[in-house]
């Protein structure tokens, strides 16, 4: 019996061994997924948590509800991959998981610890992340007594999670407190490392507009080299300083310590693959998905999603030695939280940046790319049901995962 084992069960791996499922007969393969975590969140749900907007119900669930029956969940850490071994060590009952293939979706996570002064007396004080449940929900506790003053969001170093989440807090912040009646009394900026808004110039410019119409100062190119929680400052490698009064950080992402410790990864943990594949670039019986991969395009959940419905296909053809000829073209598609109930829309690619037009049907939408609508807004509200109920469980969307260019306008 073949034997492929999924390290993470969160988006990705979830996600992937959901359809997986259907195509293995069970008779021939054994799947087996491993994750140090019993709870699924909701990640995108980590936003909305500061300002009030979601609660614990709306982004917790437990994992094993959405592994597929016939599939053996292990909760456990990972210890390390041993790939010229074609097993993994797990710290229950120090097991080894042999396996035939394996998928790695360990995904990415913070590590406030990179920047100096980060962690600290002061953290969760003055200084906090919503990248995480926890950091989130203390977050909330501190906007619903804090006075105004100055708030900074700084972005350590790309890439993270969700690259279009610091803009929709910013803005969101910017909604919020208009709602408590101190937006006066709040001034809001935006530190990056990106010398705009965001990534692709055409969104950046787009969204530089709206930041500067909301009265958002954006300093750009700050890459930050450590945090002074004394004076309440962050400082660049270059000695320029940002004071604070509040600070909103995204802290370094990585990728997963044993992807580091087994040598399967890159600077930052991630693991090199083929970037319209997803094989490693090492050993031809792994792949790597999500966040877990070191991808030229966003660390999103619609990434994951689009990369698993073409890797479900390549994967099929080359367990049977068929060549695999399906190519992931980087296709990312973001809703953009901008506040008072509108949205932005961007829709991209590894080649194409994000052009105007409707999606998802041309000339009709009901959505818009790149422009600001209450549309878009609610197209962000669906979505969580959509990620618990279908995304998830690995069931069609209506959406292509390769990138249209119908319906766009260049």
């Amino acid at each position: 019996m073949k034997k492929l084992l999924v390290l993470g069960a969160g988006t990705a791996g979830t996600m992937v061994t959901n359809k997986l499922v259907h195509y293995l007969d069970s008779d021939e393969w054994k799947i087996t997924i491993v994750d140090q975590e019993e709870t699924h969140y909701y990640q995108p749900g980590f936003l909305f948590i500061p300002f009030g907007i979601y609660g614990e119900n709306d982004v917790i669930k437990p994992k094993r509800d959405f592994v597929p029956p016939g599939v053996e969940m292990i909760v456990s850490t990972i210890e390390r991959i041993e790939p010229e071994k074609n097993r993994v060590r797990i710290a229950k009952d120090n097991r080894y998981l042999n396996y035939d293939f394996l998928i790695i979706a360990t995904g990415t996570n913070i590590d406030p610890s990179e920047t100096p002064g980060l962690l600290g007396h002061e953290w969760r004080k003055s200084i906090y992340d919503f990248y995480t449940y926890e950091g989130a929900k203390a977050l909330a506790k501190r906007l619903r007594t804090w006075k105004g003053g100055h708030l900074v969001l700084n972005i350590a170093e790309m890439p993270i999670k969700c690259p279009v989440a610091p803009l929709e807090f910013i803005f969101l912040a910017d909604w919020y407190f208009h709602l408590q009646g101190i937006r006066d009394r709040v001034d809001l900026t935006l530190v990056t490392p990106l010398s705009g808004a965001f990534t692709k110039p055409r969104a950046a410019d787009m969204l530089g507009n709206i930041l500067e119409e909301k009265g958002i100062r954006v300093i750009p190119d700050f890459n930050i080299e450590r945090v002074d929680p004394e004076q309440k400052q962050i400082i660049s490698y270059i000695e320029q300083k940002v004071p604070y009064d509040l600070l909103v950080t995204i802290p370094v992402n990585m990728g997963a310590e044993v992807v580091e410790q087994s040598g399967l990864g890159d600077e930052l943990n991630y693991v090199p693959v083929d970037k319209h594949t997803f094989l490693s670039t090492q050993f031809d019986n792994i792949f790597a998905l999500g966040d877990a991969a070191s991808l030229p395009t966003s660390k999103a959940g619609s990434v994951a999603h689009f990369a698993a419905e073409v890797f479900t296909e390549n994967f099929l053809r080359y367990i049977d030695g068929l060549e695999m000829i399906h190519a992931f073209d980087g296709h990312a598609n973001c809703y953009i939280e901008s506040g008072f109930g509108k949205g932005i829309l961007i829709d991209f690619n590894y080649d194409v940046e994000p052009l105007p037009g409707k999606f998802p049907l041309p000339g009709i939408g009901p959505f818009s790319l790149l422009q600001e609508s209450e549309m878009n807004h609610w197209g962000k509200m669906m979505f969580r049901w959509m990620y618990w109920n279908i995304l998830l469980k690995g069931k069609e969307m209506p959406i292509t995962a390769q990138m249209s260019m119908a319906g766009k306008w260049n």
